[in-house]
C-alpha cells in the first residue's frame, strides 16, 4: 500500500478548486491547474516560489502583516485548520478566500501543508452605490466567510449590527450570491413606513381599498417574488402588523388590502436591526413566534472600530467616489490618516464618509490634511486657509465655520453642479432622497 506507484501531480489536479502544497519554508512544492490559473502563472512558474509571494505578492509571510496563516497554525500543530484571507488574482485585484490547510506526510516522516483555496468574493463583488464593503481586517473577513456561506442556503437571516456598518450592503451582498441572484432585491425600511401604511405597502391594495384609491397597487411582496425581501429595521415593525407579516411569512399568503383574491409569493428573508429582539420579545413589544421566524440564523456585522487597518481602503474608496462627482481628485495626508485611524466612529462607515465629505468640501486644491478632519462633537471646525476661494456664505466669515454651514454648502455646491437635481445628489451624498429634502429645509436652500 505504502508504494503505490501514484504521481503527485494527477493526485492534486483531481480537486476542482485551487489546490497548493507547500513546505517548510513556505516553498511551493506542486500545485494543481486550477491554482496556476488563478494566478495567472504556468505550474513551472509556480513551483519553487514562496506561497506568500505568488498569493499575496508580498515578500513576507502574510502573519506579518496581521493576517492567520495556515502555513504557521499547520507545522506548529500538525493539525488542520480554516483560515479567510486577502489574496490578489491574476489582474492584481484583490479576492477574498477561505483556505483549508492540511498537514501532509511525505514518505521520509517531512511535513507539509496541503492548501485548498475556495474564492469567496472579488473586491468588484463588494462594490455598492454609495459606499463598499471593502476590507482585510480579520473581523470583516470572518463575516463575508459566512455571508458567503449562508448565501446559498434558504434561512432566513437577521443582521446585527450598529447604525452605518452596511447592513443592507450585507443584504445585497447574499442576495448576490444566492440562487436567487437573478430575482428582485427589496428593500424597505421599516422606520420610514407610517403604521397605518405598513399593509398597504407589504401587500399592496385594490382599486377602491380606500377613499380616493383609483387604481391598484402591488405590494413588496409581490414586487420581490422569486428574490429577495430585505426589511431593514425590522424592530420597528407596528405591533398590530406583526401577525400578518408572521402569517404570509409562514404560508407565503396574502391578500391585498380592499381585495378578496389570495395571492402567493416566493420571498426570502433577510432583516436587519441595530436593537435586541429578544429584549423587546420579553418587554412585549415583538412577538416571540415572529422573531423566531426571521432569525433562522443571525450574523452580527463588525463595527468600523473593530477593523481600524481597513479605514485607508475605506477611505479611498469614498474620497474616489467623491471625485466622480466634482473636477477635483483627493489625497489624504499622512496626519489625516493617522487621525482617521485614531477615531472610535460611533457611526461607522457612513460616520466616516460624511468626515470625508465636509474634508474634501473644504480642500482648496484637493489634498486633505488633518486640520480638515473634523468628528461632530469632538472638534471645532477648521478655519479656511486664507488662499481658499471666497465662495458661499460661510467661506468669507471671520470666524470659524460650523459643521452645519460646511454640509449647507456642499449639498449648495452640489445642487449648482447638477441643476438642482435632487435623486442625483441624494445619490452622491448615500442618503435617502426624504433625508436630503429635510436638510434642504433646515438649511433653507429650496
Amino acid at each position: 500500500m505504502h508504494n503505490l506507484p501514484i504521481e503527485l501531480q494527477t493526485l492534486i489536479d483531481i480537486h476542482e478548486g485551487p489546490f497548493v502544497l507547500i513546505d517548510a519554508d513556505y516553498r511551493i512544492v506542486a500545485a494543481n491547474h486550477a491554482y496556476c490559473e488563478s494566478y495567472g502563472q504556468d505550474p513551472a512558474a509556480v513551483v519553487g516560489r514562496t506561497c506568500h509571494e505568488v498569493s499575496h505578492h508580498s515578500s513576507v509571510p502574510c502573519h506579518l502583516h496581521g493576517e492567520d496563516c495556515p502555513h504557521q497554525k499547520v507545522f506548529t500543530t500538525a493539525q488542520p485548520c480554516t483560515v479567510v484571507h486577502t489574496h490578489y488574482d491574476r489582474d492584481n485585484r484583490p479576492e477574498h478566500v477561505r483556505l483549508k490547510g492540511h498537514p501532509i506526510r511525505g514518505r521520509d516522516g517531512a511535513l507539509y501543508l496541503g492548501e485548498v483555496m475556495t474564492r469567496l468574493a472579488s473586491s468588484g463583488d463588494l462594490d455598492c452605490e454609495a459606499m463598499r464593503m471593502i476590507g482585510q481586517a480579520p473581523a470583516f473577513l470572518e463575516c463575508v466567510d459566512n455571508l458567503t456561506r449562508l448565501a446559498a442556503s434558504e434561512a432566513p437571516i437577521l443582521l446585527y449590527g450598529e447604525s452605518g456598518v452596511g447592513k443592507e450592503l450585507a443584504a445585497e451582498f447574499v442576495h448576490q450570491h444566492s440562487n436567487r441572484s437573478g430575482g428582485p432585491f427589496v428593500a424597505v425600511n421599516c422606520a420610514a413606513i407610517a403604521e397605518s401604511m405598513f399593509e398597504n405597502e407589504l401587500f399592496g391594495h385594490e382599486r377602491g381599498a380606500f377613499t380616493g384609491c383609483v387604481g391598484r397597487k402591488r405590494g413588496l411582496f409581490e414586487l420581490a417574488h422569486g428574490g429577495i425581501l430585505f426589511l431593514d429595521e425590522v424592530g420597528e415593525i407596528p405591533l398590530s402588523m406583526q401577525p400578518k407579516l408572521l402569517r404570509v411569512l409562514e404560508t407565503g399568503e396574502f391578500r391585498r388590502v380592499g381585495g378578496t383574491e389570495t395571492l402567493r409569493a416566493n420571498v426570502r428573508i433577510l432583516s436587519a436591526t441595530n436593537r435586541d429582539l429578544l429584549e423587546m420579545v420579553q418587554a412585549g413589544q415583538f412577538r416571540e413566534d415572529l422573531y423566531y421566524r426571521i432569525a433562522g440564523i443571525d450574523i452580527t456585522l463588525p463595527p468600523l472600530r473593530h477593523r481600524r487597518q481597513d479605514i485607508p481602503a475605506l477611505a479611498e474608496a469614498l474620497l474616489n467616489r467623491l471625485a466622480m462627482s466634482s473636477t477635483k481628485r483627493y489625497r489624504l495626508a499622512s496626519d489625516a490618516m493617522a487621525k482617521l485611524k485614531s477615531y472610535d466612529y460611533p457611526g461607522n462607515v457612513r460616520e466616516l464618509r460624511n468626515v470625508l465629505q465636509k474634508a474634501a468640501a473644504l480642500s482648496a486644491n484637493g489634498t486633505i490634511n488633518a486640520e480638515l478632519i473634523h468628528f461632530d462633537g469632538h472638534a471645532s471646525a477648521a478655519r479656511p486657509a486664507s488662499s481658499q476661494p471666497q465662495t458661499g456664505h460661510f467661506l468669507g466669515q471671520a470666524g470659524a465655520a460650523s459643521l452645519s454651514e460646511i454640509e449647507a454648502q456642499y449639498i449648495r455646491d452640489l445642487l449648482e453642479r447638477h441643476g438642482g437635481h435632487r435623486r442625483t445628489v441624494a445619490d452622491i451624498l448615500g442618503m435617502s432622497e426624504r433625508t436630503l429634502y429635510r436638510k434642504l429645509n433646515r438649511y433653507g436652500l429650496r
